[in-house]
């Protein structure tokens, strides 16, 4: 099996192998790929692979919103046009990859749980692969406006998402300071931490409290 990190999709940092267009300014793309040997200069190249991957998911929700695509084979047929693909042979893949069934199931892609291994399934088509680790791919969703839903306890105390949360309610250092204690806890679902979390919160935000009047 070819290495997919050493395929052009993965050098250009561009692993849906989105065309480069002047009319495309994706956010983060520094232009159009050099000319391969013996072939034509054709994608676009990104600073980072989270941002290729932005653009992937940006341009499947464009597919949604902006066009009424929500099966796979739908979204795979303007994706991969027959024209130059084997376009029902790329559908299928997807379809193994997913778990979807292309043509039965309705995929919502402003949903982490629909848009998540939709783009996997893509990337691992056009490079031959997958070869990012799960974080690489989150963050290309997050820039994209679909971060992964924060589902545990730790995940509410350390992640982007969950601090996040808790920053725009004011307790952002708070948060900071019982995210190691909350360790502990592990990946109990959150709705079983939540009195635990609660609690937490309210002793950190004390202290911080306290120490803001003593200063």
């Amino acid at each position: 099996m070819a290495d997919p990190t050493l395929s052009r999709g993965y050098r250009n940092r561009n692993p849906g192998n989105i065309d480069w267009s002047a009319a495309n300014n994706w956010q983060g793309q520094t232009g159009m790929e050099p000319a391969p040997v013996g072939g034509r200069a054709r994608f676009a190249t990104f600073q980072s692979h989270e941002y290729g991957i932005r653009a992937l998911a940006m341009l499947l929700t464009t597919y949604q919103d902006r066009h009424g695509l929500r099966t796979i084979r739908a979204i795979v047929s303007r994706w991969a046009p027959s024209a130059e693909n084997h376009t029902d042979a790329y559908a299928g893949r997807v379809a193994d990859l997913t778990g979807f069934d292309p043509d039965l199931t309705t995929l919502d892609l402003h949903t982490y749980a629909y848009l998540r291994p939709l783009v996997e399934a893509i990337i691992t088509v056009e490079l031959g692969g997958q070869p990012y680790p799960g974080s690489v791919i989150d963050e290309g969703l997050r820039l994209a406006g679909v971060p992964r839903p924060v589902e545990t306890v730790v995940q509410a105390a350390v992640t982007q998402t969950g601090q996040g949360a808790l920053t725009v309610a004011g307790i952002g250092a708070a948060a900071a300071a019982i995210a190691p204690a909350l360790q502990a806890i592990g990946t109990a679902p959150q709705w079983t931490g939540v009195a635990v979390v609660v609690a937490a919160l309210v002793l950190a935000l004390v202290l911080v409290l306290r120490g803001r009047r003593d200063a």
